[in-house]
């Protein structure tokens, strides 16, 4: 499971060292994509065949379905996690996320993220503020 927060630079080659917890679950190859909140999302191999088919299986008569299919899908790339643990980002996802210099990879359980540095600051901001919202949607739950 990814969890956690960390602050990472994208060198010149726009090419981004995964934390090292991250690096034995992520694998040798990951799926790169479009994520949701304007960061992107990094899966291990395993786990985008799971989503992958999912997504794929959704119906196609339905406009959001399709579009949700086209933006995850088309935005995939597979990136080889080099000796030194670093993937790729292609030009189309840095631009996609906005991402500069300094970058935020956060674990998210099954997925790892990657933000611009300044989005994920005001993006936490914002949860943070709803947190007794959320708190009690998750009591809801059964979760909390």
């Amino acid at each position: 499971m990814f969890i956690g927060e960390y602050k990472h630079t994208l060198d010149e080659k726009k090419r981004l060292s995964l934390p090292a917890r991250f690096r034995k679950e992520a694998g040798r190859r990951v799926i790169v994509t479009r994520g949701l909140d304007a960061c992107l999302f990094v899966f291990p191999i395993q786990s985008w065949n799971k989503i992958a088919r999912k997504i794929s299986e959704l119906p196609v008569g339905a406009s959001d379905t399709r579009g949700i299919a086209r933006f995850i899908l088309s935005g995939a790339t597979e990136s080889d996690v080099d000796t030194a643990g670093r993937i790729l980002i292609p030009d189309f996802l840095k631009d996609f996320a906005s991402l500069g210099t300094r970058v935020v990879v956060a674990g998210t359980g099954e997925r790892i993220e990657i933000w611009s540095e300044r989005s994920w600051g005001e993006y936490t901001k914002r949860i943070e503020r709803g947190a007794d919202k959320m708190a009690q949607a998750l009591g809801d739950l059964g979760i909390l």
